[in-house]
């Protein structure tokens, strides 16, 4: 289902898909597409796809600036709109990940999940989640990854058909979305890191 559902997603939104990435393209320069290994299934590491929603901007000694600088008016707009995942598509057509499952998170944060936590992986990664529909960026870590094993635990087709509505009707209205990080949520990595440091 996973297949269908993206071939058909990508051959419906394919106009869109050919617009962005060309508005990509001459907004932000090449590459187009923003490309970062993750986690997966069974933590089988994977290499994932977003339209870039960022510059290249570098300060004199060749460090890039932080995100907030290098976040455009139009890579804010991808981002609220969740645009910038299309690309994600061909990952689902690959196998990588689901429709629905839990996001994909960096693989810096692996040795820091709680062994219940950990039961994330025993599925795909998906496009969009639980977490995705309660909240998403503004959840602290905790609560999201608690909703990771929560979904694993009761998924079923039915909860799958629900977070897609749900998602489908937050992407419209750009609800839980946070484009540029101004909250106190930190990296997993650092925030669980100084209670590992004790």
């Amino acid at each position: 289902m996973d297949f269908i559902l993206s071939l058909i997603a990508l051959i419906v939104l394919s106009p869109v898909f050919l617009i962005v990435a060309l508005l990509v393209r001459t907004k932000l320069g090449s590459p187009v597409l923003f490309k970062q290994k993750r986690p997966g299934l069974n933590e089988e590491i994977f290499m994932m796809y977003k339209f870039r929603t960022m510059t290249d901007k570098r300060d004199e000694n060749g460090n890039l600036f932080p995100d907030s600088v290098r976040l455009t008016r139009f890579g804010k707009l991808l981002r609220s709109t969740s645009l910038d995942e299309l690309p994600e598509l061909f990952n689902i057509l690959k196998g990588d990940m689901s429709i629905i499952g839990p996001r994909p998170l960096l693989i810096r944060y692996l040795d820091y999940y709680t062994d219940q936590e950990r039961i994330r992986h025993s599925v795909r990664p998906g496009l969009s989640g639980l977490a995705q529909i309660n909240g998403r960026n503004n959840l602290d870590w905790d609560s999201r990854l608690a909703m990771d094993v929560e979904y694993v635990k009761k998924v079923s087709f039915l909860l799958d058909l629900k977070i897609i509505m749900h998602t489908i009707t937050k992407a419209f209205k750009r609800e839980g979305v946070t484009v540029v990080d101004k909250s106190s949520l930190k990296d997993l990595n650092i925030e669980r890191g100084k209670f590992l440091d004790n």
